[in-house]
């Protein structure tokens, strides 16, 4: 794993993110849209402090863990710096601490996290933006709610005035072939806007947070409108 405390580290890191911003344009292009509507989220899962300083000093704002504890664990100057996401899912018991640090959820996938999320935040008075995940395959070993259960739950967000609801979150099933993604891609755009023509997910809230590492580009061309990246950012070889 790259770790980039040194000039040459740096710049490899500094390679990566152009590379990785330039095929979100390519693929954003090819979908009809400019670059600049897809967010990059970088994962920095199992990467270091000086991996992270690093990308944050490169221009990355939008960082990721996907559990509570390592992301509470990173040092303050570090959280000051970037504005942190959570993206995988939360216990009940973890609510408040994760609402110490986290500035976005990507994993809200049942109705009892909704209150809880809510008198996490009363304190405080800020309101979180959050993704609904859908299980868009049906994968027993995946959270995420059903689809024929995601109109309720949107319904649940919307009415809570401490949340905000970006849309909807989904993780395809792993294939080695970025192609194999794509019906569930197009499935998770095709539930957002069967939701928004119901009435259950207003428009505002049309966001498509899909794509990883291996299938992103695929992710965007079926209307992602935020990529969840790590092995492609911090990784020394081409796997994506």
């Amino acid at each position: 794993m790259d770790r980039p405390t040194n000039q040459g580290s740096r710049e490899a890191l500094a390679g990566r993110i152009a590379a990785v911003q330039r095929r979100i344009a390519a693929a954003a292009g090819r979908s009809g849209r400019p670059a600049a509507a897809v967010e990059l989220l970088a994962v920095v899962k199992q990467q270091d402090d000086a991996t992270v300083a690093a990308a944050l000093e490169l221009g990355l704002r939008q960082l990721a863990e996907n559990r509570v504890q390592p992301l509470l664990a990173r040092p303050p100057e570090l959280l000051a710096q970037g504005r942190w996401h959570l993206i995988g899912p939360l216990q009940s018991n973890k609510v408040k601490a994760a609402m110490r640090a986290a500035a976005e959820f990507h994993a809200l996938d049942r109705a009892a996290l909704v209150p809880l999320l809510a008198e996490a935040l009363a304190p405080t008075g800020q309101r979180l933006p959050v993704w609904l995940q859908v299980n868009i395959a049906g994968e027993a070993q995946k959270h995420g709610c059903a689809p024929s259960g995601a109109a309720a739950l949107a319904a649940a967000i919307v009415a809570t005035p401490a949340l905000e609801l970006r849309g909807l979150m989904a993780l395809a099933p792993y294939s080695e072939s970025p192609e194999a993604a794509r019906p569930w891609f197009a499935a998770l755009r095709e539930l957002s806007l069967e939701l928004r023509r119901g009435g259950a997910l207003p428009d505002r809230s049309s966001g498509l947070s899909m794509g990883m590492s291996g299938d992103f580009e695929v992710a965007i061309e079926e209307g992602a409108t935020l990529v969840r990246v790590g092995s492609a950012l911090f990784r020394d070889d081409d796997a994506c």
